[in-house]
């Protein structure tokens, strides 16, 4: 039996085993018991642990088998041999040559990223463990952290990395080095999703032993020092101190996350000014959850506003169609959107973290909106991420005309985008339900079941959405309950039809909002839902006539074929430097980007063909959803010609 093979039979064989995981990231609403600094804020509503949502089958399940035979793939060894090498206490012939084989990319050992992906790992395996139950996730992650532990040790200050300290001295001096803090943050954050997904108590004293070493190594600095520091892009590692704040209740850490606090990006949010100009993306949003994280735990109202005010400001003036931003990994001129559909576009650690930015406000206003932003954005970009032939995974979310997906390969990229890949395909079950006093919120339609077992209550959906409009909940009781259960009304939606045990019940709702059903739930009652999806465009602000084209939430893109495709294409080549960044598409200078139809009425000019989800036009196109299209080119934004 493959390895492959295997991997899927022991995940298949524990969907419903729920396991001793605690929970998942640091969302209000979890961790029972593992938390000694609460959620202090109001909120409207609450996440459910991981481990209590099951995937059933369909196309996100998929992926999500197809990630962990991935991750399962990877041997322990590799994944800390620069850990070993670094601290001194590997041993092997010719430097190991013979018996370990060496990660290549960023986690080669002249790289100064190497390690990141170990961190990502940790926290994969952790969200593959809670989603699944099965053992197999949790071991990886115990040996890795055992592997960690011997690391840290031989290193004896609570240092703990794949690289020498002197990174973070050079960091500290203002001297030039790739983002030690950032690799240091993907490290905390993977040992306390350990701790909180798999209970792995090791992890956690490695983990504040690292906290440790931060706070004697960064407090006798001074705020000259402090400020050439963090001009280094540190990605989220302010949020990883306020969760290590919030289980262990060390004011220390609370410092390390305060000490993070980067004035020249915040201070323009605290003031509601929109200061972002060309700087890079995914430097921003990491810290804005940091800022999420302490709102959460101190009420800190200004920590709330700016948060707010960035995530608007992020979706209403620099997000594409697919929910993705950056051009280059960059922001740029909202008002020239149109000169910016390059082949360099949507960097996927954007998407990652605007979704987990997300969760923390709805959270705290169960805003509708927010649900459709997240469901937008995991359908069209995150869904489709992922080859589905390999498991590889994205970098970018191309949208130049004629361009395609570019996808890592298995030993050579090892990207942050490759990183943050391994937890996006194993935390599907996430943001599908929430909860209140009041009730339980439906917000994406995916095949799943939750538990809810403060009400003795579950609750099992079952669809083919989006291929079909209607979604399906039977309801499992211990015993008659009465509460409500609020069924997500996307805007992209109208003339909703909601059934309870086949009788339809009115709805007065409108589109952008919740649709409340409130009564006695007993075993065996059955919920119907059908939400019509329409075609509707999205012109770009700087040019009318360039648009992209939507079923309900999903984006649609034309088929062009694999004309001018030179292998390795659809993978990254290895023998060129982050290829990624400078490759070259050759699209075929007589690739078609225009479509003709009536503005007032974009849907007359696409067919649907069968029950899948395929249309046709009269000028001959294949389009599918954007999430459908692999290993091809395609257009996602077209240049109208309007029919007259």
């Amino acid at each position: 039996m493959n390895k492959k093979v295997l991997v899927t039979v022991i995940l298949f064989g524990s969907l419903t085993v729920s396991g001793i995981v605690s929970a998942q990231s640091v969302y209000p609403g979890q961790h029972q018991g593992k938390l000694k600094k609460e959620t202090v804020a109001p909120l409207q509503a609450e996440s459910f642990d991981l481990k209590d949502v099951r995937l059933l089958p369909s196309r996100f399940r998929d992926n999500m088998l197809r990630d962990s035979a991935w991750m399962t793939s990877i041997d322990v060894n590799r994944l800390l041999h620069s850990f070993r090498t670094n601290a001194g206490v590997f041993a092997g012939r010719e430097g190991g040559y013979m018996t370990v084989k060496k990660l290549g990319g960023w986690e080669s050992l002249d790289c100064e990223l190497r390690g990141h992906t170990t961190g990502h790992m940790l926290s994969a395996l952790g969200l593959m463990y809670a989603a699944t139950g099965s053992e197999i996730f949790k071991l990886k992650g115990d040996s890795l952290v055992n592997g960690l532990e011997e690391v840290q040790n031989a290193l004896k200050n609570g240092y703990l990395s794949a690289w020498p300290e002197e990174l973070i001295n050079r960091n500290i001096q203002g001297k030039g080095v790739w983002a030690p803090w950032y690799t240091m943050h993907k490290l905390f954050s993977g040992l306390i999703d350990q701790y909180l997904y798999a209970d792995n108590k090791k992890a956690l004293t490695i983990v504040t032993r690292m906290g440790d070493w931060a706070y004697n190594k960064l407090k006798p600095l001074s705020e000259e020092t402090r400020k050439l520091m963090i001009r280094n892009e540190f990605g989220g590692i302010n949020e990883s101190f306020y969760n290590l704040y919030s289980i262990t209740g060390d004011e220390r850490y609370r410092w390390l996350a305060e000490y993070f606090y980067h004035n020249d990006v915040i201070d323009p949010l605290k003031e509601l000014r929109d200061d972002l100009g060309t700087k890079h993306t995914n430097t921003f949003i990491p810290k804005v959850i940091a800022e999420a994280r302490n709102y959460e735990l101190t009420r800190n109202e200004t920590s709330r506003k700016l948060s707010e005010f960035f995530w608007h400001t992020m979706i209403d003036h620099h997000t594409f169609a697919p929910g993705c931003s950056s051009d280059k990994e960059h922001y740029f001129d909202p008002k020239k959107l149109s000169q910016h559909l390059t082949g360099y576009t949507g960097e996927t650690c954007c998407t990652y973290n605007m979704l987990k930015l997300s969760r923390h406000l709805f959270c705290w206003t169960g805003d509708s909106s927010i649900a459709d932003y997240y469901e937008r954005a995991l359908y069209n970009h995150i869904l489709g991420q992922q080859d589905p032939e390999t498991g590889m995974v994205a970098y970018f979310l191309p949208l130049l005309s004629g361009s395609h997906k570019l996808y890592s390969t298995k030993e050579n990229s090892f990207w942050c985008c490759v990183g943050s890949g391994f937890e996006n395909h194993a935390k599907f079950g996430e943001a599908i339900y929430y909860h209140n006093n009041q009730g339980i919120y439906v917000n994406l339609f995916i095949p799943s079941q939750v538990t809810w077992k403060e009400k003795g209550l579950t609750i099992r959906q079952e669809t083919e959405f989006p291929q079909e409009e209607t979604t399906r909940f039977t309801l499992q009781a211990e015993n008659p309950v009465r509460t409500t259960i609020y069924l997500r009304y996307p805007s992209w939606s109208k003339d909703v039809k909601v059934s309870v045990n086949g009788k339809k019940i009115s709805v007065k709702q409108k589109p952008g909002s919740y649709i409340a059903v409130t009564r006695e739930w007993k075993d065996g009652d059955q919920i119907s839902a059908t939400y019509p999806m329409q075609i509707k465009m999205e012109t770009t602000p700087d040019n009318p006539d360039k648009a992209a084209l939507l079923y309900g939430p999903l984006v649609l893109a034309g088929e062009r074929g694999t004309e001018g495709m030179q292998a390795p294409a659809p993978f990254s080549n290895p023998a060129f430097y982050n290829d990624y960044y400078t490759y070259n598409f050759h699209v075929p200078a007589h690739l078609r980007t225009s479509l003709k139809l009536d503005k007032k009425h974009p849907e007359r000019a696409l067919q649907r063909v069968g029950s899948d989800l395929k249309f046709t036009t009269e000028q001959g196109d294949v389009i599918r959803p954007l999430y459908d299209l692999h290993r091809q080119r395609y257009v996602v934004y077209w240049d109208l010609q309007s029919e007259k």
